[in-house]
């Protein structure tokens, strides 16, 4: 897609991180944005910051809640018609060993970030091929933000790694669907590495019907060791934003933000073409596995 002026871009968790810089660079581009986001404040700043340069439909959404989507599906086709660009972006993060996720934490990092992406996709999608059958001209493209969390399992990760296998998957089916009926409506899946975006702290919105209680020591470790790897990033969401309109530029699927780690992503094909058992993830930096499991095993 090269033409972005006048067209509709809809972009869940628009009011931080990724979200927010992809609607940057749409409105320097000129497009329509509908910002989603279930936090309140976030959501009307930045809508606030995009007043009077582009057209703005901005809409507080759960993006887990099947209603609150069908609800905005139907507003931004009341608004603008079929959007050209979706961005389902909306997630969260939960750590610890996996067998220490309660229920109410599979249902909350499930519904946000396999479930959103869901309903993302079969509302907008069919808005988008029926305007591309009415009009040869049309353009759409949807993006769906995974993980390298999506490519990998990183131990003492289990949820959030299950819910981003979950939409690598549903990209890549939906990249081979999409083939099958229409040049004009394509896709493409971001899958990030630690990057500064807010989502290690996203237990801010964490639903009360989702809550967990005390958190594992292992839950801890977990959440202490992604503060460290984001803080330490050295790519922005800004950086990021840029990488998701140029693959769509040049209609690229695969989005990676840390090309270096597909090194992993290799390694763990191998153990799989080879029959051979799972790679230390940590083989490269013992020291780090040596801690994680020096940590874990204290019973203190």
């Amino acid at each position: 897609m090269l033409n972005y002026a006048g067209k509709t871009a809809v972009i869940t968790g628009a009011g931080s991180g990724f979200g927010l810089e992809v609607a940057r660079v749409a409105a320097k581009r000129g497009m329509n944005l509908v910002l989603c986001d279930v936090q309140a404040d976030a959501l009307d700043k930045a809508a606030a910051e995009f007043e009077g340069q582009v057209p703005v439909l901005a809409r507080r959404v759960d993006v887990a809640k099947a209603a609150e989507m069908e609800a905005l599906a139907a507003a931004v086709k009341e608004r603008f018609g079929a959007p050209n660009f979706v961005f389902n972006n909306a997630g969260v993060g939960s750590g610890g060993l996996i067998w220490e996720n309660t229920l109410a934490d599979w249902e909350w990092v499930l519904g946000v970030n396999l479930m959103g992406v869901v309903h993302g996709v079969r509302l907008f999608t069919p808005m988008m091929l029926e305007a591309a059958a009415a009009d040869p001209g049309f353009e759409g493209h949807i993006v769906n933000t995974a993980s390298m969390a999506g490519m990998l399992n990183p131990p003492n990760m289990g949820v959030y790694n299950v819910s981003k296998h979950a939409v690598v998957s549903l990209s890549e089916t939906l990249y081979q669907d999409l083939g099958l009926v229409s040049e004009q409506v394509r896709c493409s899946v971001l899958c990030p590495f630690f990057v500064p975006t807010g989502i290690s702290q996203s237990h801010r919105n964490r639903p009360a019907e989702f809550a967990s209680g005390k958190p594992s020591k292992s839950q801890l470790i977990s959440q202490a060791m992604t503060d460290k790897a984001v803080t330490s990033s050295k790519v922005t969401a800004a950086d990021v934003a840029a990488l998701v309109f140029d693959a769509m530029d040049r209609e690229q699927f695969y989005i990676f933000s840390h090309p270096k780690a597909l090194a992993g992503v290799q390694t763990r094909l191998e153990d799989v073409m080879q029959l051979r058992n799972p790679t230390d993830p940590f083989h490269d930096k013992p020291e780090i596995g040596q801690q994680l499991k020096a940590a874990l095993r204290n019973r203190s």
